[in-house]
């Protein structure tokens, strides 16, 4: 489930934190006709994104923290890292486990909807993306989210899938 963040984040970030919340929240709350509907579009066996900064799902608090550094604010639940201006990521953890990675990418270089997905998104005409691919084998979900306008967002998020 979703954690609330109470954390003093930088102005210029809260935004997009929220943002990304509001869109992972918007995720896991679908009804089960969206839930039916995304399975009819689950990925291949083999997931294109599978991992951050050497991060995987199921990894623990201890492990994430080595790969990624000391984060800017981090909880038993969660942690929220700065990596420079355009760049930022949210692991959530159940039972001291990793089950979600967040990233943001804002302004800067992020992976293809290809990269991450295995197959290009079409953008809607204001230049957004969204799409979910369902990995049932690998046992996660990926989301590929662009905002529209001339400085988009990236956020790609993926989490456990609950059994």
């Amino acid at each position: 489930m979703f954690a609330v963040v109470r954390l003093p984040l930088p102005v210029k970030f809260a935004a997009l934190f929220l943002l990304a919340s509001a869109s992972l929240m918007l995720v896991t709350s679908g009804s089960q006709a969206q839930r039916a509907r995304a399975s009819a579009q689950a990925g291949g066996d083999d997931p294109a994104f599978n991992e951050f900064k050497g991060v995987r799902l199921g990894m623990t608090v201890d492990e994430t923290r080595k790969k990624l550094g000391d984060p800017k604010d981090k909880s038993d639940e969660q942690d929220f890292y700065l990596f420079g201006d355009k760049l930022a990521a949210q692991v959530l953890y159940k039972l001291h486990k990793v089950v979600t990675i967040s990233i943001d990418f804002m302004g800067g270089e992020a992976p293809s909807p290809k990269q991450v997905l295995g197959a290009d998104v079409e953008a809607k005409p204001d230049g957004s993306m969204n799409k979910v691919v369902r990995y049932p084998k690998a046992g996660y979900w990926v989301c590929y989210n662009r905002t529209a306008g001339d400085s988009p967002v990236i956020s790609i998020t993926m989490q456990k899938i609950e059994q």
